[in-house]
């Protein structure tokens, strides 16, 4: 619980979204979250489901459900992202869309990075310490890995390009692997050319067996805009016939882009993918699936029509016995566990003398702040976690020193912020917004504006509230931003104890490279060897529309 600093009230923390509608059906998005490029896998009753990452750290979120509707973050599969370039934010760049099996009592996760190339990460527990990732692919250009393992023991590693990395797209690789997954063997073979038919930008390829068929489930026509298509063939290396499974039809749901074939105990077919939302990301929905003539139907068919179109509500799976276990990833946090949060990542691969948990909070040591705010790595970030909410910081920053700074973040390519500077006997609140802008891969320069405020006294610095709020302001398009997407507006305001709320400013929000925009907090310092901290009491996060 944290007060509301404008009434004086003790606000609860409680549900933010969560897709189970208690009467046996659920609603999509079944994670209103920006969990982009997910994979799935069962396991006995167990479902896991993997998450790219980009650039923050720790990286590859898992997550744990037992009906594929009520999810938990359990882990993150890597510590930190494994290359020293990742020091420091590189947007964009980083954990790419990754894939998540099991074979033999052991688990896989499989991820690209386009720079640096494919990896592999085993545990015989997943809730436990993965192995460090082992690069099975060096080099640049290739995306989209899934391992695949067939009944003779041989197994396979099916991947897609980026024509950023590799100067061409829209191609599908296979390639045979060690059946041990940590290397590849032989040529790899084109198994599908996009370009050549009506399957342009296919790519996010994720592969499966059935009825003596090999199936490649993967997502064409664009991430905003595209389709699921598959592909089938009785020979491994093919050559693949395809057919398109599911397309947006009449639903709201744009994309829908990639995602993963599931099934439960009972024999029922699920398939879990994602949906561009702008600036809150990569959303997951799950869908009803079909057969019939040995090929797949995603969502429910129209009359007349061989494909599915995603559903809003649907009956909840059969998993084979009742569950009544309703939840969603965590949000709101009062820093009291002990360890840091599954729901905060860093900017970039933490250092532990970053922060430190104490009985009343956590405690944001001041890093020397050499950059711009959108590329500081000690940026503690979590993902937006409903269309509309508002977020609580609570924070005594009566130990900051002359010439250090804390505040609260929203993150995306357009940035804002609300920092608070120590200057003698005043803290001085600033409203920062900033803007990258990007050359082909990397941002080229990043613009920052400043907006000050009425200086607030030392006196008032032991307790601070900064509320994030996040609302619908109107539509966009697709294409042309002028209908479609929702436009979402952050506003930030700040209050001293008891008192109200003061506006600090608000911008329009923006997503960032290939993520949803994430808020949180930091602690800064214009000079090295800084001694002083912020302590972060509590977040609390509460749906304004549900």
């Amino acid at each position: 619980m944290a007060n509301d600093a404008a009434t004086g009230k003790r606000a609860v923390a409680g549900s933010v979204w969560n897709a189970d509608l208690g009467n046996g059906n659920y609603r999509n998005p079944v994670l209103y979250a920006d969990y982009s490029d997910p994979d799935a896998i069962r396991v006995g009753d167990d479902y896991f489901m993997v998450a790219s990452s980009f650039c923050n750290a720790p990286g590859l979120p898992l997550l744990h459900s037992r009906d594929l509707v009520n999810w938990k973050v359990v882990n993150y599969v890597i510590d930190e992202i494994p290359d020293e370039r990742y020091q420091v934010p590189v947007h964009g760049c980083g954990v790419w869309a990754p894939s998540i099996r099991y074979h033999e009592g052991t688990y896989f996760v499989c991820f690209p990075m386009p720079d640096e190339g494919i990896y592999m990460c085993t545990a015989t527990d997943p809730f436990g310490k993965w192995s460090k990732p082992v690069n099975i692919r060096p080099g640049a250009g290739w995306i989209d890995p899934c391992p695949f393992w067939d009944e003779d023991g041989k197994a396979y590693l099916v991947a897609g390009v980026a024509k950023s990395r590799i100067g061409y797209k829209s191609v599908l690789h296979m390639v045979e692997m060690q059946p041990d997954g940590m290397g590849l063997i032989g040529e790899e073979v084109k198994i599908f050319d996009g370009n050549e038919n009506d399957q342009v930008t296919i790519e996010g390829p994720k592969m499966y067996k059935r009825n003596g068929w090999y199936y490649v489930f993967a997502p064409a026509g664009g991430v905003k805009t595209g389709w699921q298509t598959v592909l089938r063939s009785k020979n491994v290396f093919g050559p693949y016939e395809y057919k398109v499974v599911m397309r947006q039809g009449d639903s709201p749901v744009n994309g829908p882009h990639q995602g993963a074939w599931v099934d439960t105990v009972t024999g029922e077919d699920w398939f879990l993918h994602f949906q561009d939302v702008y600036a809150a990301g990569r959303i997951t929905h799950l869908q009803p699936m079909s057969w019939q003539n040995d090929w797949p139907i995603i969502g429910i068919a129209k009359e007349g029509n061989d494909y599915g179109e995603p559903v809003m509500e649907y009956r909840k799976p059969d998993v084979g016995k009742g569950t009544d276990v309703i939840c969603e990833p965590e949000t709101s946090d009062d820093f009291t566990a002990g360890k840091l949060g599954l729901q905060w990542q860093w900017n970039a691969n933490p250092k532990k003398e970053w922060y430190a948990l104490t009985g009343s909070g956590m405690k944001l040591n001041a890093v020397n702040k050499e950059t711009v705010y959108g590329d500081m790595p000690n940026l503690l970030l979590q993902k937006w976690p409903a269309p509309e909410f508002s977020c609580v910081t609570k924070m005594d920053l009566s130990n900051l020193t002359d010439g250090e700074e804390a505040g609260v973040v929203s993150m995306g390519m357009d940035y804002a912020l609300l920092t608070f500077r120590k200057k003698g006997e005043q803290l001085f609140p600033v409203f920062v917004t900033g803007e990258q802008k990007y050359g082909k891969i990397l941002p080229d320069r990043t613009e920052e504006k400043e907006s000050g405020l009425s200086p607030l006294p030392v006196g008032q610095a032991k307790e601070i509230y900064v509320k994030y709020t996040v609302k619908r302001t109107g539509t966009q398009d697709l294409n042309d931003r002028e209908k479609g997407f929702p436009l979402e507006l952050v506003t930030m305001e700040y209050a001293a104890g008891d008192g109200s709320y003061q506006k600090a400013g608000e911008a329009e929000a923006v997503p960032g490279r290939w993520v949803g925009v994430k808020n949180g907090v930091f602690c800064a310092s214009a000079e090295k060897g800084s001694s002083g901290y912020a302590l972060i009491n509590s977040v609390t996060y509460e749906a304004l529309s549900i």
